[in-house]
């Protein structure tokens, strides 16, 4: 992993390696994250619960630091951020936190080269494209037409609490087409 995956006082740290099959991309860490020591802590975040009706990975996972450690270690699903810099929420971001996080995102990613880049919300997506390349960002879910550090983007609706707009069936649709993309990306469907 490119640093410690225990908890830090600043930030969660990145779970990122070579060779990963698949790079989830948050837009920045929670409180609760952060206070838990593991990406998407919070307990109404609804990441977990799409991610085990979904068919990117083939086990149930109980949210934890055991949970981040098989997605890493055994489905190679890597984690890090646009913004390391935690907040109560996105609105507590400045156009200066998302200029350096783009800089620094681009350069982790071609470090480590992942296969498939995973962005939870549009927001994330767009606040990258916009500050590291000057672009506005395609208005559809899945995969885009940008690639980033050569590895193709599929952005998912956000799973955190404040974004109620989408379902969790909604969420758990968006994580099987991406199950099904990075699935025939690697030649197994």
């Amino acid at each position: 992993m490119a640093s410690d995956t225990r908890l830090t006082t600043h930030t969660l740290p990145d779970m990122l390696a070579p060779g990963l099959r698949l790079v989830s991309v948050g837009l920045n860490p929670s409180l609760p994250s952060v206070a838990a020591g593991f990406y998407f802590a919070n307990p109404r975040n609804r990441f977990w619960a799409a991610l085990n009706a979904s068919e990117l990975v083939r086990e149930h996972l109980t949210p934890g630091p055991e949970a981040m450690r098989r997605l890493f270690e055994v489905h190679r699903i890597g984690f890090t951020d646009l913004v390391k810099r935690p907040t109560r929420g996105a609105g507590e971001l400045r156009a200066a936190d998302y200029r350096a996080g783009a800089a620094a995102l681009e350069a982790r990613l071609a470090r480590y080269a992942p296969r498939l880049l995973w962005f939870h919300g549009r927001v994330a997506w767009g606040y990258f494209l916009h500050h590291a390349r000057r672009l506005q960002p395609a208005a559809d879910w899945g995969l885009q037409p940008e690639r980033l550090a050569g590895a193709p983007v599929f952005v998912t609706p956000n799973p955190s609490p404040a974004n109620a707009a989408f379902s969790r069936a909604d969420l758990t649709a968006h994580y099987r087409a991406l199950a099904h993309y990075l699935a025939a990306l690697e030649g197994t469907r």
